[in-house]
């Protein structure tokens, strides 16, 4: 009887302090919350991490170190607190009413978030697999990631005015002119990702060159509104997906796949060296291994079409030059080189004479694309042409330099 007297005279004096009595509720209710949210945190989600991790199955180190199952846990806490609340005495309807919406927004959002962590999972573990080079599904998998935000910020906007979802949607059909405008960068990158997707125009990895945007180097990432791409000066450019519709660029791709890489680049000669060979010079470049068939073959050529000629005159006749004889020089030399893609096409040709010589063109492969590898095999090779050009009586074309002015002007 005394013990039931000591309660009673509590609860009357409490009924004298209402406010006392509905923040003890609401210490109750935060600190029941809180050990929910311990229990669900530090032991649930611990314990799955752990079992998830001594479970030896593929990518299940990307699952344990990523967050999905921490942000579902985070709605334990909100649910408590949402059917708690009713229970706190002294608290106004409207204030209930508030704190259960608040509530139930946050447990949207926290779903949200779930299901974009475990979409970004997804992606990760898709990107592992060398298929996704080729068909990378990250723009779409942030399209969906802007569909559920959207649904989540509708769902919390008709919680807190109370109305269903679909009737604000029907409210938003009269503003899908101005939600086009706000969305029109989004539109633009979602069809530019469907067309790159379709016709295989840009992988990851791809080395490609936008000279209208300054970009030259290799695509790293590619998403809905953006593709960035690693420059070889190691500096990054991100442009507009739509961008690689709209603007031309240039794919290296097909250079990598064939395992061969162009050389093209001239040799400028001084035309002024140019000349027919005589005997000499004949005999001279005769001691060239390359040369020796070449040469027979060639001035039996010669000799064949001299004979038809009416005129015997020396001047009307066909003879060697030292540029031709160069020329088919380059050529064997290149269908002998080791390091040359004989199976590719291998030219050189004269160009459109300048002002500043006669260009001698050399168009061939290397058998690599390996950056450092090519340029050595492109240096050799002209190391090698500019040292032996003197030997057939051709010189190289080079403007004059301030040496060069004033060797004249000392000779003179």
């Amino acid at each position: 009887m005394d013990n039931m007297g000591l309660i009673q005279s509590v609860r009357d004096w409490s009924d004298q302090y209402p406010w006392l009595e509905m923040l003890t509720s609401l210490a109750i209710l935060l600190a029941v919350a809180f050990i929910a949210n311990f229990i669900a945190k530090q032991v649930v989600v611990r314990g799955i991490r752990k079992l998830i991790t001594r479970m030896k199955f593929k990518h299940s180190d990307v699952i344990s170190q990523h967050s999905v199952i921490r942000r579902i846990a985070n709605i334990i806490p909100a649910i408590v607190i949402m059917n708690g609340i009713i229970t706190v005495p002294h608290l106004s309807e409207k204030l209930i009413v508030f704190v259960q919406m608040l509530s139930q927004a946050f447990i949207f959002l926290t779903i949200a978030l779930a299901i974009s962590e475990f979409l970004s999972v997804f992606n990760i573990i898709y990107q592992q697999n060398p298929k996704s080079r080729n068909k990378p599904i990250k723009g779409y998998l942030q399209l969906v990631k802007l569909i559920i935000f959207i649904v989540c910020a509708l769902m919390i906007l008709g919680t807190f005015l109370k109305k269903d979802v679909f009737t604000l949607l029907a409210g938003f059909g009269a503003m899908a002119a101005v939600l086009m405008l706000v969305f029109q960068n989004t539109i633009l990158s979602l069809v530019a990702s469907v067309q790159i997707s379709s016709y295989d125009t840009i992988r990851i990895g791809d080395w490609i060159e936008i000279p209208s945007l300054h970009a030259d180097g290799t695509v790293i990432d590619m998403s809905l509104h953006s593709v960035t791409i690693e420059n070889f000066d190691k500096t990054f450019t991100t442009i507009p997906t739509n961008k690689l519709v709209t603007d031309t660029f240039k794919n290296y791709r097909g250079m990598q796949q064939i395992g061969a890489r162009r050389i093209k680049r001239s040799i400028f000669i001084d035309q002024q060296s140019v000349h027919f060979m005589d005997h000499d010079e004949y005999q001279k470049l005769k001691r060239f291994l390359l040369l020796d068939h070449y040469l027979d073959e060639k001035q039996s050529e010669i000799s064949a079409f001299n004979q038809q000629l009416e005129d015997e005159s020396v001047y009307n006749q066909r003879r060697l030059t030292n540029l031709g004889t160069f020329r088919a020089y380059i050529e064997l030399y290149l269908r002998k080189h080791p390091n040359i893609a004989q199976n590719q096409t291998i030219i050189v040709r004269q160009m459109q004479p300048t002002s500043e010589g006669l260009p001698l063109e050399v168009y061939a492969f290397t058998n690599t694309t390996v950056w450092k590898d090519y340029e050595a095999i492109q240096s050799d090779i002209f190391d090698h042409l500019f040292a032996i050009i003197p030997e057939f009586g051709l010189k190289i074309y080079q403007a004059p330099s301030g040496s060069d002015m004033q060797q004249l002007i000392h000779k003179s």
